[in-house]
């Protein structure tokens, strides 16, 4: 699998980055064995990139992808600092649904992007990871602590990178305003920006990426298939956790009547969409099952032929403007 470098930290990505929310319970229970399978698939498939937080399943994710990484080498993992984990007085009784994880609520978050806040953040996290070191922290979700995220969290993490403890530091979003501002105001090496690039929208295109490309930062995409839609369009799909307004909908049965007639499925377009920006260095997917892993390398492996981009832009489904992945030799038209 492709890799690239981050900006100049000499943190190496591959083209496809596994995303571990889902083996923290999102939404629903995943087994252990599940989960170690899901990490297994990816790394046959050739993954070396691993994200997580102490947010997803109140460190269950951290926990798992440790454990499978256990005893392997040469791979990258991001975690992320903002949310500490404090045991709940009335732990254990009910579940984390609320906050979208199947686990007890034994547990809570509480923000906190003070420099003692990082310091402890990523001290927790090497315990549950049961690793010595990880290579990329990002502060996460900082929309409405960015003052301190800005004056204290960031400060923290710039130390840490001096002093070799994190090789890479950024932020990761699901909105473009704040890391437009971390790029302009801070010396961040990548932004990991959720939903907002993507074949359906590419309101990252504004400031984000260029931002990112002309001070030779990096950007990895997540949220590529928009909460599912992307994937399966139909009533009653998700986009951005709700259910897809009708008009959204419209625009993604359109894209998939598109792809379909050049034989490639919606999801296979979406996944390599955000790979025609020079500033992005991967695409993160989330799986909770080996299937799912095995199924979003093989999207990645198909050719997407040139006349496909071509026709969405034809189709008003893709502005002009936006860059689109280079067509391989077999696929150029």
């Amino acid at each position: 699998m492709r890799t690239t470098t981050l900006g100049t930290t000499g943190v190496r990505v591959t083209e496809l980055s596994f995303g571990a929310a889902a083996i923290g319970n999102l939404f629903r229970p995943v087994t252990d064995e599940a989960a170690y399978d899901a990490v297994d698939a990816a790394w046959d498939a050739g993954v070396r990139t691993f994200d997580t937080a102490p947010h997803y399943g109140l460190g269950l994710s951290e926990r798992r992808l440790g454990a499978a990484l256990h005893d392997r080498d040469t791979y990258t993992v991001s975690t992320k600092v903002g949310r500490l984990l404090e045991p709940n007085p009335e732990g254990g009784r009910g579940d984390d649904l609320a906050n979208g994880f199947a686990v007890p609520d034994t547990h809570r978050r509480v923000w906190d992007f003070s420099c003692d806040g990082v310091l402890r953040s990523l001290e927790a996290s090497l315990d549950r990871l049961g690793l010595d070191r990880v290579d990329i922290a990002l502060l996460h979700d900082p929309d409405h602590h960015a003052e301190q995220a800005l004056t204290e969290a960031y400060p923290a993490l710039e130390r840490l990178r001096a002093e070799g403890v994190v090789k890479a530091i950024g932020i990761g979003v699901n909105q473009c305003a704040l890391p437009a501002r971390f790029l302009r105001e801070t010396d961040i090496d990548v932004v990991l920006l959720a939903g907002r690039y993507t074949l359906l929208e590419q309101e990252g295109l504004t400031e984000v990426l260029p931002e990112a490309a002309a001070r030779g930062r990096s950007v990895i995409v997540g949220g590529v298939f928009n909460s599912g839609l992307l994937t399966d369009p139909k009533p009653g799909a998700t986009y951005d956790y709700a259910p897809a307004p009708p008009h959204v909908l419209d625009r993604a049965l359109r894209m998939k009547a598109v792809t379909e007639r050049h034989g490639i499925p919606l999801r296979a377009a979406a996944l390599h969409f955000p790979l025609g920006h020079p500033a992005v260095a991967s695409v993160l997917s989330g799986a909770r099952s080996a299937d799912e892993v095995r199924d979003t390398v093989d999207q990645l492996r198909r050719t997407v032929p040139a006349a496909l981009w071509d026709e969405l832009r034809a189709e008003g489904l893709l502005p002009p403007h936006v860059p689109v992945p280079a067509a391989t030799p077999e696929s150029s038209e």
